[in-house]
């Protein structure tokens, strides 16, 4: 046990130590001095097939690259943007102007295992520009030189061209590591949605694929987003595109409301004013037969005065009725005797040609939660999934051409219907002009829920000058359209709504880190004093507190309020879980003020013992026996 605090870790989670983790608490054995023995794994989990230069699975150029990016850790940091802003201090969401693999990296403590949907919209692969393979090579400094941040050369553009060579490998590239670490972002029933065209369609189920797992498939969807068809295409007049879906393993659909188009089906109406419809419990079509289901074929007994069914002939249950085909032979129930046994108020008896009785499951269009729900449908079509919709919402907010293609508000709408609860986080780190984060507010206002959206966009640069970058024009879409939602008369207007954004921006960290490169004595010597005093001039206190915050493993919208202990400002984080103090100078009795909180944690920066190697001794001396006296579990980190 060392007797002094340990130091707070200031680079993003390296996304492959849970899992890395999980492994070892599962086969302890197959660790040989540190290192994984992959043949001793093989025959743990019984596989002696031997090991072949063919597999099935997709490879490509730069493939075993993607995995050297995620495993390098980000030091960068989201600093605040109180200016563009809206209700900074009590909203619960965010939007993020940076590059997205990078701020995925940063998410990974704070937001791991929170996200119910993501849904992206990435770039097409058209053989166009775009920006993600190349640029970032460089990671966090190429950025900073992309957005202005350090010097001002830039990045350009390449393009994509299918004459390279490489046409799919960059875009898999870039793609693989940001679904990587979106993935560890998902609840365990959380669920991703992925806009995408024909040309990497297959490629990217492929990858989605070895990522998620095959069997978390949930549906491959077209959208019909344009009924005219586009009418430059050569062949076939292209209107739809295609929406992945996978689940993180324990998703369950919630189902959309039944259409209004069907209620034209349920043509009967019950004593209670609830439209229905009769369904026959007798399968129909394949496997129907009594030799192909035995044991569903049994009989049920109907009560011809009150229609009502049982399992036993008693009482007035006097019609025995046998599941037989239009041909007079033994068929089967839909339904097991299990389940009839339990369901026996949705079934009724009903007279057929005039003369046999038969039994019908009785189909509500309306429950006593509202309109029924069923599952959706593989295409997806209507005005509301229409790219002109998306278009016109758009234009009627920020006017004529700020956005090419937006995707429909209605299209995310739908999605959330059938996937998110009242309180879910909802993530998009392709935000483009803010749609998912537009859809989250109306569906909110439609069923008084309070579900919170994330959105990350690149500043990448657009022809306006009013709204110079895309993230601009994200955070003003949502600007504009909370103002629309705040104007109008909604469903559940009683409902206190938070429309407001916490605006963050992606730069390099509040803290220098070790140059390694730097070998020289003076560099050397000016290393050193980065071990105590590391901070970057000229950031403020809420800068770095965001940053302790992240790299705490604390949400960004974690609660904050300023305590005064001993005199000194200390941050309290979410009720008091996490205490921060930023102050130049510590003392011991500040230390005592500040175990005596009962925090989870407490972060101080190093340089505020000013080299007092005593005073560290003591300040951690103090929260052990704190924990001794009280049986709590305090910890101390300096940074």
């Amino acid at each position: 046990m060392t007797d002094l605090p340990e130091r707070l870790d200031l680079t993003s989670q390296n996304p492959l130590t849970d899992r890395v983790a999980a492994l070892r608490s599962l086969f302890p054995d197959v660790f040989q001095e540190d290192k994984l023995d992959v043949d001793a794994l093989r025959r743990a989990v019984g596989d002696s097939a031997e090991t072949g230069p063919e597999r099935f699975g997709l490879n490509w150029p730069g493939k075993a690259e993607c995995m050297r990016v995620i495993q390098e850790p980000s030091i960068g940091t989201l600093v605040p943007m109180r200016d563009e802003s809206v209700e900074f201090d009590t909203t619960q969401n965010v939007i993020i102007e940076g590059e997205n693999l990078e701020v995925l990296k940063l998410l990974q403590k704070a937001y791991y295992g929170k996200v119910k949907l993501i849904y992206i919209d990435p770039p097409y692969n058209t053989g166009n520009e775009f920006i993600y393979p190349d640029n970032f090579r460089e990671g966090l400094s190429g950025y900073l030189r992309y957005s202005g941040q350090v010097g001002d050369d830039g990045l350009p553009m390449s393009a994509n061209t299918e004459t390279d060579g490489r046409f799919h490998s960059k875009w898999l590239s870039m793609m693989y590591p940001r679904l990587f670490l979106a993935r560890n972002l998902m609840r365990n029933d959380g669920v991703i949605f992925v806009s995408i065209d024909d040309v990497e369609l297959f490629n990217v189920r492929l990858l989605m694929d070895e990522l998620f797992g095959s069997e978390n498939f949930l549906g491959c969807i077209t959208v019909v987003s344009n009924l005219k068809g586009r009418s430059d295409d050569k062949y076939f007049a292209r209107c739809h595109n295609y929406l992945l879906c996978y689940a993180r393993g324990d998703f369950v659909t919630a189902g959309v409301p039944l259409p209004e188009q069907y209620w034209d089906d349920y043509p009967e109406v019950a004593d209670d004013g609830r439209r229905f419809r009769l369904q026959g419990l007798r399968k129909r079509g394949s496997n129907s037969r009594r030799e192909d289901r035995p044991r569903m074929y049994y009989p049920i007994y109907v009560d011809p005065g009150s229609r009502s069914v049982s399992l036993s002939p008693h009482d007035a249950y006097t019609e025995e009725v046998l599941p037989r085909l239009s041909d007079g032979a033994d068929g089967c129930w839909r339904w097991g005797i299990d389940t009839v046994a339990q369901r026996l108020d949705e079934l009724c008896g009903a007279r057929v040609g005039g003369k046999r009785w038969d039994v019908f499951q009785i189909d509500y269009a309306e429950t006593a939660e509202g309109t029924k729900r069923i599952i959706p449908k593989t295409v997806w079509t209507g005005p509301e999934f229409a790219n002109e919709s998306g278009t016109l919402e758009v234009k009627r907010l920020l006017g004529k051409g700020a956005f090419s293609n937006p995707k429909p508000i209605g299209l995310v709408t739908y999605m959330l219907e059938q996937a998110t609860g009242p309180t879910d986080i909802v993530l998009d780190f392709f935000a483009g002009s803010g749609t998912t984060g537009h859809a989250v507010m109306v569906q909110n206002a439609a069923d008084g829920g309070s579900r919170r959206h994330i959105l990350v966009q690149l500043p990448e640069p657009v022809n306006n000058p009013e709204y110079p970058t895309i993230a601009a024009i994200t955070r003003e879409r949502i600007r504009r359209a909370a103002r629309v939602l705040n104007s109008e008369q909604t469903t559940l207007d009683s409902v206190e709504q938070d429309r407001g954004f916490r605006a963050f921006r992606l730069t390099s960290s509040n803290f220098s880190a070790w140059d390694g490169a730097n070998t020289s004595e003076e560099g050397v010597a000016a290393q050193l004093k980065l071990i105590s005093d590391h901070l970057v001039d000229g950031r403020s206190q809420e800068d770095i507190l965001t940053e302790l915050l992240l790299k705490a493993g604390y949400p960004l919208t974690s609660p904050t309020r300023v305590l005064s202990l001993d005199g000194v400002d200390v941050y309290s984080v979410s009720d008091g879980a996490l205490l921060v103090c930023l102050a130049a100078t510590l003392t011991i009795t500040l230390f005592e003020a500040m175990v005596e909180q009962s925090p989870a944690m407490i972060l101080v920066l190093d340089a505020g013992f000013n080299g007092n190697d005593e005073l560290k001794v003591n300040a951690l001396q103090t929260v052990r026996a704190r924990n001794q006296r009280t049986g709590s579990d305090i910890a101390l980190r300096v940074v």
